[in-house]
């Protein structure tokens, strides 16, 4: 009888230190998803600050105005102004029909203008040289 009970001894000491290791594993996973939890929160509220800085900045650009060439009447009704971002956030109004290059920011027309003066296809890095942005 002397050997049953000891082997059972040695299998609840082998069942118990499983449970330790175990245990430990568990504490390690509970860090870890602890710190997924807090980067995951992090990134939300990151997200949502930029979208309600961009659609601040969206509401100011998309305000009505008399000034944008358009072809016909219809189209100037529904055209709309581009005011620079107080945020330094440049906007470009949606594309609506008869829509000219002048709603755009300087830059992008300045883009705009050259890209028409090339008469052919242009890369990105091209059109970075013509506009001294790259060099």
């Amino acid at each position: 009888m002397g050997s049953l009970m000891e082997e059972l001894a040695r299998r609840e000491a082998m069942v118990r230190q499983r449970i330790e290791e175990i245990r430990e594993q568990i504490a390690g996973l509970e860090s870890r998803l602890e710190a997924e939890q807090d980067r995951l929160s992090r990134l939300v509220i990151t997200r949502e600050t930029v979208e309600e800085i961009l659609g601040e900045a969206a509401q100011a650009v998309q305000e009505p105005a008399g000034d944008v060439e358009a072809v016909d009447a219809a189209d100037a009704a529904a055209s709309v102004q581009v005011r620079p971002s107080a945020l330094g956030v440049v906007t470009v109004p949606p594309w609506q029909p008869g829509m000219k290059a002048t709603v755009l920011p300087r830059a992008y027309r300045d883009a705009v203008e050259i890209m028409v003066d090339a008469g052919q296809a242009m890369r990105a890095g091209q059109i970075a040289v013509a506009i001294g942005a790259a060099g």
